[in-house]
């Protein structure tokens, strides 16, 4: 029973006001380059560019809840965990199915704006990614927004050399291709998270249950030992009475 009681050396938690200072830099790199890249993808016509700014929404938003939930309990931290895994697999399901229409739809992308749009996304995501660096390995809440900014700085080299694509072969294949890429790095990396927060709601189930079964079990012995008190002084008491 102690040893249900004991607790192991946790994943870091987010609990650092160092990290809480970045977090909100990185949310504000995010934020402005998703305005940016979603105007330009527009202007372009470039689904990769769009793909990637939703890719900058996703992150803003996953790194505001990550910051809602530090300090919370284990529970409450992988369900937020579990929520930004289920939105990144349904951002995934969306770039892959309109990649599919665009591919029918034709259109050449504009490719100077592709590639020069995807370097200043490149430059802000490496800020993010060197910001977040020390801090990779934690939970599932803190893993999810280095997953989300790793992605990030995927996506704008390939969609850099989607832009050399369109350039070199004058159609919109190679700009499809990298879309459809990174709807494969969305799903990837939500199974992922999805994944770790479910194993870690059934640690917390655990700790739930154990911190019970430790009060319960304490209680138990506390009765237990009344019980044999009582009988001692019973027995006591009937050896006076008959000697």
């Amino acid at each position: 029973m102690s040893a249900a009681c004991g607790h192991d050396h946790a994943p870091f938690d987010g609990m650092s006001d160092t990290y809480k200072r970045r977090l909100w830099l990185v949310i504000a790199i995010n934020a402005g380059m998703f305005a940016v890249e979603m105007t330009a993808g527009q202007l372009a016509r470039s689904q990769a560019l769009q793909a990637d700014a939703l890719d900058f929404f996703a992150d803003a938003v996953t790194y505001g809840i990550s910051l809602a939930v530090i300090g919370a309990s284990l529970k409450t931290r992988s369900m937020a965990a579990a929520a930004k895994g289920v939105s990144l697999f349904l951002m995934g399901l969306w770039v892959f199915g309109s990649t599919v229409w665009r591919a029918f739809e034709g259109g050449v992308p504009e490719a100077p704006v592709m590639g020069l749009i995807g370097f200043l996304a490149l430059a802000a995501n490496v800020a993010s990614v060197l910001l977040l660096m020390s801090y990779k390995d934690g939970d599932a809440n803190v893993r999810s927004v280095w997953l989300c900014s790793r992605n990030d700085a995927i996506g704008n080299v390939i969609v850099m050399i989607a832009a050399l694509g369109v350039w070199g072969t004058a159609t919109a294949w190679p700009d499809l291709i990298v879309a459809g890429i990174m709807a494969g790095l969305f799903l990837s990396s939500s199974v992922q998270i999805l994944s770790q927060s479910y194993r870690e709601w059934r640690a917390g189930e655990a700790i739930t249950l154990s911190s019970s079964c430790c009060g319960t079990g304490k209680a138990s012995c506390g009765s237990g030992h009344d019980h044999d008190d009582a009988q001692h002084e019973h027995g006591a008491e009937h050896v006076h009475r008959h000697p």
